[in-house]
């Protein structure tokens, strides 16, 4: 690590603490040459290759969007999306994964918005799966009939 004052190329770890749920790692760094103190946050970054093949960090604030397009008019709240995002999040870096397809990130959303709320989870699984036709909706719907005829 570079020194952000002098730019010396080393420095020496005075204190390691976690942050953000234990998701971020913060250092208290000295600068040997300099004897300037600084601080630095370090996290693990998973990244999304996209269909395109191109290849970004992944994003919680994509998730809560994606999905409250399917809420929209829904009686969900930020919060519930929130954590339905936190909940994927979790679910895909439990995987042990530094890169995951963006279709793989579809696939974790649809049980936690399924149990969340139905009517999104059909909206969401419409354009994600590509239903091409009433009979993928009614297929879609025959399912949560059954699962909710087993559940009674």
């Amino acid at each position: 690590m570079h020194c952000p004052f002098c730019r010396y190329a080393d420095s020496r770890v005075i204190d390691t603490r976690t942050a953000d749920d234990g998701m971020t790692i913060r250092r208290r760094r000295e600068c040997p040459n300099c004897k300037r103190r600084f601080s630095t946050s370090e996290s693990a970054t998973l990244m999304v290759l996209k269909r395109s093949g191109t290849s970004e960090p992944f994003s919680r604030e994509k998730i809560v969007a994606g999905v409250g397009k399917a809420c929209q008019g829904r009686p969900v709240t930020d919060d519930q999306l929130a954590v339905l995002a936190q909940q994927v999040e979790e679910s895909i870096r439990a995987q042990g994964h530094a890169q995951i397809n963006a279709h793989d990130i579809g696939l974790e959303i649809l049980q936690p918005l399924r149990r969340l709320d139905r009517i999104a989870y059909l909206r969401f699984a419409s354009v994600y799966s590509n239903f091409d036709s009433l009979e993928d909706f009614e297929n879609a719907i025959s399912e949560l009939r059954a699962e909710t005829a087993d559940q009674e």
